[in-house]
């Protein structure tokens, strides 16, 4: 049975580098290739995922499976080898039910997809973009259809992808909760007059590299394992603990990198700190995007935007950007940063308003998977949504329906982890503060460390082997809550 088990685990391990390698690709493709080989790319991409599925999906995987049956019944529950035979059962028993020629397809279509995406998105040509959309639903359409028997709601197929054992119901009853409070407090602020005017101007993108590469180091990592580069829409990827590399976009007229930034370090830790003799097998790896999510903006947000940061860091951005920010108070620019003001581009959305964007869209696949949207009417519909939701008029649909990538690559089933994982950061943070009740503190003086290493402990080195939930109750004492992070929000600006 020993021997079962580990050629079960060396084949785990060929499926997780195939798909790290891949994700060496999608990185290169958004980031440092040349236009012209997207059609070298999407075929690289597409045996990629093929050679990957046909390897997991062989005949052999299921008979180990069957054979190690016996084994994890008699091992720990908790323990990594029972918990990667779990795992690989249930990945293998999801994956099994789909044909590798469409995970090519699939693949194919998504690196096909993204620079027509980029050049849609610089023309605000949506129609451009339409039939790779088309396709790219086209293709998710057919997943879906081969796993959703059992399924509660089709949806759930694909959000399973991204927040495993999760269902669509609970998504919708959290986000219930946290809608009418939110809009509330959003009609409360909306007119509130802070000025914000100094953080828009000139700032030279040079000095806005210099200061991403500044706060990483600040945050901290094991040398030589980051690096940071520019690409249209940032991400976090790398193979694994020591490659790790994070996107910004610099733009020159505003310091939105560094909050970017600051969120893609928390996507890049995650990464760093997972458990190193696990790296290379499915339970190694991240729970979920929901709680990768957590950790980008637990960084961002309740690190990135708080006073005692500000206090430490501000002088060194007055120095960088004399001109602009060298007679402006640390009280002035924290409530700039702090601002609540409904716009248009999720990425840029403050802490409050936030929220209502990831609704939108996760209402939005929903209506197109059910087939309760025509594609074509998707700009029109946003614009609608956006008006209702946060009284915004979306001039153009390079600033609506174009803005996020994810559609570009079939990544349809994403966007709600982007708010669960909000409300699971503000819980993350308060287990945190319970454990290190001066964290505040440390924060103020520049000094992470305990920081990382509590995320490390409870967070980062639990790896796959449990459900998001449990991940999280284990990290805090609790399942998702929304009122902690409800609490937060009135707590911090209302």
């Amino acid at each position: 049975m020993a021997d079962a088990l580990e050629r079960l685990k060396e084949r785990l391990v060929e499926v997780v580098d195939l798909g790290k390698i891949a994700r060496i690709l999608s990185w290169d493709q958004q980031t440092k290739m040349p236009p012209a080989g997207t059609r070298h790319r999407a075929e690289q991409m597409a045996t990629l995922q093929r050679l990957a599925h046909e390897k997991f999906t062989d005949p052999e995987v299921g008979k180990l499976l069957d054979e190690l049956r016996s084994v994890e019944e008699s091992l720990d529950p908790d323990s990594d080898d029972a918990t990667t035979i779990r795992l690989a059962r249930r990945d293998y028993e999801k994956a099994v039910r789909v044909p590798s020629s469409l995970r090519a397809e699939i693949a194919h279509a998504a690196s096909a997809a993204n620079p027509v995406w980029r050049k849609a998105k610089a023309e605000s040509d949506f129609a451009s973009f339409l039939p790779y959309l088309e396709r790219n639903v086209e293709l998710k359409l057919r997943y879906v259809e081969c796993v959703a028997e059992g399924a509660d709601e089709r949806y759930d197929v694909l959000l399973d992808d991204y927040e495993p054992q999760t269902k669509t119901a609970e998504v919708r009853e959290v986000f219930a909760e946290l809608k009418p409070p939110i809009v509330e407090l959003i009609a409360e602020l909306r007119d509130r007059e802070i000025d914000d005017s100094f953080i828009h101007g000139d700032f030279p993108p040079d000095r806005q590299r210099a200061l991403s590469h500044e706060v990483v180091d600040l945050f901290g990592h094991r040398p030589d394992t980051w690096r940071i580069d520019p690409t249209e829409h940032p991400f976090a990827s790398g193979p694994g603990r020591d490659d790790v590399r994070i996107t910004t976009n610099y733009h020159p007229d505003r310091l939105e990198s560094l909050f970017s930034t600051m969120h893609e370090y928390g996507h890049g830790l995650y990464t760093h700190q997972q458990p190193q003799h696990l790296e290379r097998l499915p339970i190694g790896q991240a729970c979920s995007l929901g709680i990768h999510e957590s950790q980008s903006r637990l960084w961002e947000n309740l690190v990135g935007r708080s006073l005692p940061f500000w206090r430490f860091f501000y002088p060194r951005l007055q120095e960088t950007y004399p001109e602009q920010l060298g007679g402006i108070e640390l009280g002035v620019f924290h409530r700039a940063v702090n601002r609540v003001k409904p716009g248009l581009i999720r990425i840029q959305a403050d802490e409050v308003t936030y929220g209502m964007h990831v609704m939108l869209r996760f209402e939005l696949e929903q209506d197109i998977v059910e087939g309760r949207v025509e594609l074509r009417d998707l700009p029109q519909r946003w614009n609608e949504k956006m008006w209702d939701y946060l009284g915004v008029e979306v001039p153009d649909d390079a600033h609506g329906v174009l803005q996020d990538v994810h559609w570009s690559g079939g990544s349809i089933g994403y966007f709600s982890t982007y708010l669960l994982g909000t409300v699971a950061s503000v819980q993350i943070w308060e287990a945190a503060v319970r454990d290190i009740p001066d964290l505040s503190e440390h924060v103020g003086r520049g000094e992470f460390a305990a920081l990382r290493e509590w995320l490390g402990e409870h967070v980062h080195s639990l790896g796959r082997k449990f459900s998001p939930q449990e991940t999280l109750s284990r990290a805090t004492g609790s399942t998702l809550q929304a009122q902690p992070y409800l609490d937060h929000l009135r707590r911090t600006y209302g």
